[in-house]
């Protein structure tokens, strides 16, 4: 869900920064740039991790800024697919609903990817049927199973245990 990912980026220094220590400045300017902005492929920037390098301070002609090349991690936010998240609801309506993860509350669920039987209710709620389960049975009758699980062993790595000793 989170990782560090190394970037290296010219960064032009506004000269009403330059009272400020280097990387005390440097690094309000990442985060004005970076932080809660999705970077192609790599994810929702989270946070400035941390500094490793800065080279340069040029002022180029007729620019007051200095321009540095400053190599740093940020933290990122990019879930895989499959991955379990654990959230709490924010909305509930007709279409499905819409989960928050406390810094990032942009994750939808949709009606049809609710659990079947699920119904939406008059007090604009989600609630799943369940089914009953039997309080009396035959005599003969196979024993009730509350849970019944399907499985697969179709993929590499999976199956009886003696085939990969």
């Amino acid at each position: 869900m989170f990782f560090l990912s190394l970037i290296e980026h010219t960064l032009r220094l506004p000269p009403h920064l330059l009272n400020l220590p280097l990387d005390q400045a440097i690094k309000g300017e990442l985060e004005n740039l970076f932080l809660d902005k999705v970077i192609a492929n790599l994810g929702l920037c989270v946070s400035v991790y941390d500094i490793r390098n800065i080279d340069g301070g040029f002022i180029f002609p007729g620019d007051g800024a200095s321009t540095f090349t400053v190599n740093f991690r940020l933290i990122m936010f990019c879930p895989f697919v499959g991955e379990v998240l654990s959230g709490e609801v924010e909305e509930s309506d007709a279409k499905g609903l819409r989960l928050s993860l406390g810094f990032f509350k942009d994750i939808t669920l949709p009606a049809h990817l609710l659990p079947n039987p699920s119904k939406f209710g008059e007090d604009g709620k989600w609630t799943w049927d369940f089914n009953d389960i039997p309080v009396e049975q035959e005599k003969d009758a196979k024993p009730f199973a509350p849970i019944v699980i399907t499985a697969s062993i179709d993929f590499d790595g999976l199956g009886p245990i003696s085939w990969w000793v």
